[in-house]
């Protein structure tokens, strides 16, 4: 199993890429603190995942919360050798002059400032520990924007951005920090992605802008993230990698 003996943490897990992150995790022999602020879905999860797995409630926009579940985690655990940063809001698909404030900052706590609280609250463990790895789920919107979605497609820039310099400044402590660039996925965000109205049409003409033809699948992301956090990768840091099929090329 690759993940023989590690500990990990995994953002918004109750669903979607987290939830597909979480069930890999297990079956390749990782304990998984499965955080999400849904606290009844992350438990749900929890308990589907089995005795290696335990449920924590946490905005990760908060400081105190990361805090707090990252305590927890090396509470039952002992120690911890990944984070997986996934949870992520986005504003709904429409112009942007129609996005206010209050949107403009869930967005960015959420995809952004969460990554800037796990950082502060996980590397001094992990210096401590001789390293560890982070993932971030940035976004091929970060890469190729739509309009529509500016907010957010700056959101997911940020985070392939701070990933290269966490990357950069972590690396001579043996700490690795990677990128996921996820194309649009099946999961609960999909029909604000896609705006109003969600018709297949409308779906197919997007899905027409991906060589591969198909959106991605939550197994598609985690399989990215099995290989970024796993032994195999060790010499890897710094890439964003795009799991798209094909769309940002």
């Amino acid at each position: 199993m690759r993940l023989e003996g590690k500990t990990t943490i995994v953002t918004g897990a109750a669903s979607g890429f987290g939830r597909g992150i979480a069930q890999t995790y297990i079956r390749e022999g990782a304990k998984v603190a499965v955080v999400d602020r849904n606290g009844e879905g992350a438990r749900a999860v929890a308990e589907e995942l089995g005795p290696n797995a335990i449920a924590l409630t946490c905005d990760v926009s908060k400081g105190d919360q990361v805090e707090a579940a990252v305590r927890q985690t090396l509470d039952a655990f002992g120690r911890l050798d990944i984070v997986v940063n996934n949870a992520g809001w986005t504003n709904p698909n429409r112009p942007l002059m129609e996005t206010d404030e209050d949107t403009f900052r869930k967005i960015y706590d959420i995809n952004v400032l969460s990554i800037f609280h796990m950082t502060k609250t996980c590397v001094p463990i992990w210096r401590d520990q001789g390293g560890g790895v982070m993932l971030n789920v940035g976004s091929t919107a970060g890469i190729r924007p739509r309009p529509g979605l500016t907010w957010y497609n700056s959101s997911k820039g940020a985070v392939n951005l701070m990933t290269k310099s966490l990357a950069v400044e972590l690396a001579p402590e043996g700490i690795r920090v990677c990128g996921i660039a996820p194309v649009m996925g099946v999961t609960g965000l999909l029909e604000q992605f896609m705006g109003v109205p969600d018709t297949p049409e409308n779906r197919q003409r997007f899905i027409a802008t991906i060589p591969l033809g198909r959106l991605s699948e939550p197994q598609d992301i985690a399989n990215a993230a099995l290989y970024l956090a796993s032994d195999e990768a060790q010499f890897i840091t710094g890439v964003i990698l795009e799991v798209d099929g094909g769309r940002t090329i």
